[in-house]
């Protein structure tokens, strides 16, 4: 558990550098310009993931279980993780009404990720995965909010209802596809057993 942990603190600092450390992000931008602190950011990112993956499948089934949640709330899970998958693609697209009324669609993706796998498992390091990960989109909404005071970003204005129309139709197929076969082959359990 203790890899685990410690896996979860350098991902998810590294993705807090500009909350926590906003001087230190951007003296590392003053030195090394924004595209190679983007590399150097986005190189740690895929580190610390991986490293966060193997802490996870080492802690896997050492600890017992904390609670056994009911079989339903596996289909409550699927139905979320639905929702979920059209949140992250409308985030990455231009602004829909999901973007725009979302505001952070990436973030409500990540949070319903987090919470709907909760709902599901009931291990030690599973929980604490996924509380890391929603504590970690709650301070990030915090910060985005903040960040909207001073002017710093702006929100997604509305730019085509067939955004929309993407997200949901994208958002399926990669929704299809993690039930399918991504979420086996990446964690190695499938999400929903046949037979």
């Amino acid at each position: 558990m203790a890899l685990l942990v410690l896996s979860l603190i350098l991902f998810i600092g590294l993705h807090l550098i500009r909350v926590i450390a906003p001087g230190f992000r951007q003296q590392m931008i003053d030195t090394l310009g924004k595209p190679v602190w983007g590399a150097v950011h986005g190189i740690l990112s895929i580190g610390t993931l991986l490293f966060l993956a193997y802490a996870f499948n080492q802690a896997r089934g050492m600890y017992g279980t904390l609670y056994e949640p009911p079989v339903w709330m596996a289909h409550l899970t699927i139905t979320l993780m639905l929702i979920a998958s059209i949140c992250l693609v409308a985030g990455v697209l231009p602004a829909g009404h999901i973007r725009a009324k979302l505001k952070f669609p990436v973030l409500v993706a990540i949070k319903l990720w987090a919470l709907s796998h909760l709902l599901a498992n009931g291990e030690p390091e599973a929980v604490v995965l996924f509380v890391a990960f929603l504590a970690w989109a709650v301070l990030l909404r915090i910060s985005m909010k903040q960040r909207l005071r001073r002017g710093e970003i702006t929100l997604p204005v509305f730019v085509s209802a067939k955004y929309d129309l993407y997200a949901v139709v994208i958002g399926i197929v990669l929704w299809g596809l993690i039930i399918w076969k991504l979420h086996e082959l990446v964690i190695g359990i499938a999400p929903i057993v046949m037979g």
